[in-house]
């Protein structure tokens, strides 16, 4: 089996509440039908027999949303249509990822606890920056507290304005900008103590580790630097090398036909931190790619062994399947 650690959906019943009230919205979900059309999604997943798959939100609350009963509104919706449709299609789908109305903390913590505990979702899934803030303010502090003793993870899932001037050209905001914004939260959440205060934690990042894996030495490096010339001192003071801090991250494999890039993510976090994931449906057949993952991962130079961790044993593990 294969389990695919990073789907995105937008389930038909929140479909048509999205296009009531943020038509313009649904429009852009319209034009990707694997999102919302089961019909469409599972004659794809047919092609792939021994993929599962882990759902979580696109067009979530956090994102749409700025008042708190809108926010609660349509996360409650996509919790309860996700566990329904986990419920009704085991055999598609392995799990599903809770959504949470980040526009008020103490209802995030009081819908996350009704997700995992009635409705059987195995994380949440958080945007970063959220509404320009980082994970490291206080403020979100009990959210972290609560999900370190469910012992589940977090999905981290990029988001970067599409209109930033330094990025507006080429899909530039995308390609490179996404992955910096993953990079940018893994350093809040490291140099921020989260990590420190919360050992237990599981978190996912997207992209294969973004642009950690690659500029790990360049980060030691840097940050050694920036103490002997600048005289600058991380505010938080870590009881190990901050590096250590970064590996303790999980991650997939979504990074298209990106062997190369897999190979650098197992050097630096390892195949047990390593997860099969495909972005399904975001590519160019709206889904129909996910072979590409397969093929990418099926090249990499590593024991059979070691992929079977990366396509199922990895997940089951951090998901308690």
């Amino acid at each position: 089996m294969k389990i695919d650690i990073f789907t995105h959906i937008v389930p038909p019943k929140y479909m048509t509440a999205l296009a009531k009230k943020a038509p313009n919205l649904s429009d852009h979900v319209g034009r990707v039908p694997t999102l919302h059309d089961m019909d469409h999604r599972f004659r794809i997943m047919d092609k792939y027999k021994d993929v599962r798959q882990v759902l979580t939100m696109a067009m979530t609350a956090t994102l749409i949303f700025d008042d708190p009963k809108s926010g609660m509104d349509f996360a409650k919706m996509a919790n309860d249509e996700m566990a329904e449709l986990v419920a009704r299609h085991p055999d598609r789908f392995a799990a599903g990822v809770a959504s949470l109305p980040m526009t008020d903390m103490e209802a995030a913590v009081k819908e996350l606890d009704r997700a995992v505990k009635d409705l059987g979702l195995k994380g949440v899934q958080l945007f970063t920056p959220l509404k320009n803030r980082q994970w490291n303010l206080p403020e979100f502090m009990p959210l972290f507290e609560r999900l370190s003793d469910y012992d589940l993870p977090i999905w981290i899932h990029p988001v970067r304005p599409i209109d930033r001037d330094d990025y507006e050209n080429y899909f530039m905001n995308h390609v490179f900008g996404w992955p910096y914004e993953s990079t940018a939260a893994m350093v809040h959440l490291v140099l921020g103590g989260i990590l420190e205060r919360f050992p237990r934690i599981k978190i996912i990042i997207h992209h294969c580790g973004a642009m950690v894996p690659f500029f790990a030495g360049r980060m030691v490096e840097s940050y050694d630097a920036s103490s002997t010339i600048h005289g600058m001192q991380n505010k938080t003071k870590l009881s190990r090398p901050f590096i250590d801090y970064f590996k303790m991250f999980y991650t997939d494999t979504v990074l298209g036909r990106g062997t190369a890039g897999l190979m650098c993510g197992h050097a630096f976090f390892g195949a047990g931190r390593l997860l099969f994931g495909t972005d399904m449906p975001y590519d160019a057949e709206v889904g129909n790619r996910v072979i590409r993952t397969i093929e990418a991962v099926d090249a990499m130079a590593i024991s059979d062994q070691e992929k079977q961790m990366i396509y199922e044993d990895n997940a089951k593990a951090l998901l308690n399947l």
